[in-house]
């Protein structure tokens, strides 16, 4: 395990106190939990970013392609 020192804001660090007090929780695996839900929430953030961005990639060809398909005549 890892030691690391954070500077924290004085809100939040007063607030953080206030919770832990009423959930009797370590302060030390409250910060693990929340920064691993966070590392959650941004590892989902980069991945829709880049889905978006391969999207709009091949957004171009698969118009293109439709078109095509649009214009192929069925009849027969």
């Amino acid at each position: 395990m890892k030691s690391v020192s954070l500077k924290i804001d004085d809100s939040i660090f007063g607030e953080t106190e206030k919770i832990l007090a009423r959930i009797k929780k370590p302060r030390n695996r409250y910060i693990n939990e929340a920064l691993e839900f966070y590392n959650k929430y941004q590892r989902k953030q980069i991945l829709e970013k880049r889905l978006k961005k391969e999207s709009n990639l091949v957004k171009a060809d698969s118009m293109n392609v439709l078109k095509d398909f649009e214009e192929i005549d069925y009849a027969d």
